[in-house]
């Protein structure tokens, strides 16, 4: 419908923003033609027509809406690793694509509300205005004040409180998409950096051969690397969890162990140290059997195995922790709890 099918008395008035209309002639064969006359729309002389206009915008605002709740619902209960058949493309992360489907949707249909809300109900007559400079005078600050307030007034939000309520929610909702994606920077540590695999009663398994450790397998002057019984490398947290639980397990002659505590909590002589370097969290792999000290290779941070495995070179901050073992009834080492101290490099709420 046009606006020539419209009694006249019933079209708005006209607005005088077409500016001047000049001839061209030979002086000025480009003149200025002026705008054409403006076609009303639909919208601007039917009110039910608006109506209509009014309930598909806010459709769209109230998809994008459940929309971005569905994209909340996904992401907390599709499994991560669960995959589904998508013709044509094939079999895709069911997440992923549940994800994009539902955030896809939630922008789109923003996008499509507000144009339509503006095809269709703010005003559309065309406006004309002269060049300026740049710069802004307050009689042009003021018209841009004027302008704000006739489009705000055009777009008739204030009346029409259909669409602005269900655009506010659909504007409100859709930013909780990224909030909860926070959860992907990981659950809260809480005490995990404290606490490792080790408890008492647990048996020191030689990393190499995958048995437990006795007494007379670890001769004096070697270096043997442990793991605690029941972690095999085909568990999913193993690799998590032998980077806090790796042993060097080292035999030392009693009389040559200079400090009192590590000889209180080794086995006649065999000590059980943290694997990991307390500088940046590199395993410690070399020994010399004379000194006693380990070597971390990363940045040649040196530890005395004889006195505490205490820093004698190096960045390293602090020695390396020590695990207190016995030999339970079948003869094999056990140990006697966790680490009395976080093992790996030192972290701000060490305690």
């Amino acid at each position: 419908m046009s606006s020539q099918d419209i009694p006249e008395e019933n079209l708005p008035a006209e607005q005088d923003a077409h500016g001047a209309v000049s001839v061209a002639d030979d002086k000025d064969p480009f003149a200025d033609p002026g705008l054409p006359p403006h076609e009303h729309r639909v919208q601007d002389i039917d009110e039910r027509a608006a109506k209509r206009s009014e309930r598909t915008v806010a459709m769209l605002f109230t998809l994008s809406m459940l929309a971005t709740i569905g994209f909340i619902a996904a992401y907390v209960s599709v499994p991560h690793d669960k995959a589904i058949y998508v013709f044509p493309i094939g079999h895709i992360n069911a997440l992923n694509f549940s994800l994009g489907l539902t955030l896809g949707v939630a922008l789109f249909a923003i996008g499509a509300g507000a144009v339509h809300w503006a095809r269709t109900l703010m005003s559309d007559v065309e406006m004309a205005d002269e060049r300026h400079p740049i710069e802004a005078p307050p009689e042009v600050r003021e018209k841009v004040f004027d302008d704000w307030k006739q489009g705000a007034k055009e777009s008739a939000i204030g009346r029409r409180k259909l669409i602005r309520n269900t655009m506010l929610g659909a504007l409100t909702l859709v930013p909780l998409a990224g909030v909860v994606l926070l959860r992907d920077l990981g659950p809260l540590p809480g005490t995990k950096l404290r606490h490792t695999m080790w408890r008492k009663g647990l048996q020191l398994v030689n990393m190499n051969t995958n048995e437990p450790l006795r007494p007379e397998d670890v001769a004096v002057g070697s270096l043997t690397f442990a793991k605690p019984e029941g972690l095999e490398e085909h568990d999913e947290e193993f690799q998590t969890e032998i980077a806090k639980a790796a042993l060097m397990i080292v035999r030392i002659q009693p009389d040559n162990i200079k400090d009192k505590r590590e000889l209180e909590w080794s086995h006649d002589g065999i000590v059980a140290y943290s694997k990991i370097c307390t500088h940046v969290g590199c395993p410690i792999s070399l020994y010399e059997q004379q000194t006693h000290h380990v070597l971390c290779p990363c940045h040649q941070s040196t530890f005395d195995l004889s006195d505490g495995a205490r820093v004698i070179f190096g960045p390293a901050g602090h020695a390396l922790p020590q695990l207190r073992i016995g030999v339970n009834e079948e003869g094999y080492l056990q140990a006697l709890g966790d680490f009395e101290e976080p093992v790996g490099p030192a972290f701000w709420e060490r305690g």
